[in-house]
């Protein structure tokens, strides 16, 4: 991803209708931004933009893997990426004040005069949103070949014996207080 112009899209001069792009996005498309918490980042963005009178419609495809740090063991986790995103792009006369009073995060306005899509920040938050929340494998996973085996063990020691006698034992009797 050397040039910043490649994701410069000049919409003025295509027709109406639907055109493609593709993107192949690494780790090197994250270097200007802040450090990232994942690596190995080989995504496939699809573009589909339909233009139209007066408004333009984005559709991006987002698609790849990459590798998180796991939040149960904490070795790197191998994340396949997939998630779809959908943008109107309002062309107006006053883009700045329409911008800042619109609530829906999935319109942008752009000034008439504009004539390119800057389209490289809506490709860096939606490789970031397709990242998915809990990052750890599943269940059934757990112990395979990406999981600290040391890590695991220690989890599975501080686990309290079922014999033991819980801390928050004596709490019970103050549950239904109010009621009385």
């Amino acid at each position: 991803m050397t040039g910043k112009r490649i994701f410069d899209i000049a919409f003025v001069g295509l027709k109406p209708g639907v055109h493609e792009y593709e993107y192949s996005i690494d780790d090197r498309f994250f270097q200007e931004h802040q450090p990232q918490d994942f690596t190995n980042c080989h995504a496939n963005v699809k573009l589909s933009l339909e233009k139209n009178t007066g408004f333009i419609m984005l559709r991006f495809e987002v698609g790849g893997s990459l590798e998180i740090v796991c939040d149960r063991c904490s070795n790197n986790l191998p994340v396949q990426l997939w998630d779809e995103f959908k943008v109107l792009v309002k062309l107006v006369d006053d883009p700045e004040q329409m911008n800042n009073s619109e609530e829906d995060p999935d319109v942008h306005y752009i000034s008439r005069t504009e004539s390119h899509l800057h389209i490289a920040d809506w490709i860096y938050e939606f490789i970031n949103l397709s990242i998915p929340m809990q990052r750890m494998c599943s269940l059934e996973e757990i112990g395979g070949p990406w999981c600290n085996k040391e890590v695991l063990q220690k989890l599975e020691d501080m686990k309290p014996d079922a014999g033991s006698t819980s801390i928050w034992k004596g709490l019970d009797q103050f549950k239904n207080i109010e009621e009385q």
